[in-house]
């Protein structure tokens, strides 16, 4: 079995850690989330969670855990997209739509309105 110790070393620090645990608390306080320090992927989930959150004190925790440690910054191959639902990555809106060829704003859209799969209106 693999271990995580090399990827987790820098849990062993009191002051790193005390900053883990402001945060957990913090998500615990906020979205009743229970993190553990033995999840495979707390950092991914921190900063989920600390991105999610409405709390300053919580981004600015983050924020100073990150700068103390390196290795929680995320890497460019997993950068994530801008935008997301439900864990999927959204396209752009500028994308697969065609310009209008006067310029302006083109005629109003007519809006489909889809009720239990059936168009409506």
């Amino acid at each position: 079995m693999a271990t995580l110790a090399p990827e987790r070393s820098w849990l062993l620090d009191p002051n790193l850690l005390k900053l883990v645990h402001q945060c957990r608390r913090l998500i615990h306080s906020e979205f009743g989330v229970k993190l553990h320090l033995t999840e495979e992927h707390l950092a991914q989930r921190l900063a989920t969670y600390a991105e999610q959150s409405r709390s300053s004190h919580l981004a600015n925790t983050w924020a100073t855990l990150k700068e103390r440690v390196p290795a929680l910054s995320p890497q460019a191959e997993g950068e994530s997209p801008k935008r997301m639902y439900r864990g999927q990555p959204i396209a752009d809106d500028d994308t697969g739509r065609p310009a209008p060829a006067d310029g302006g704003e083109g005629p109003a859209r007519q809006k489909k309105i889809i009720y239990r799969g059936q168009v409506v209106g």
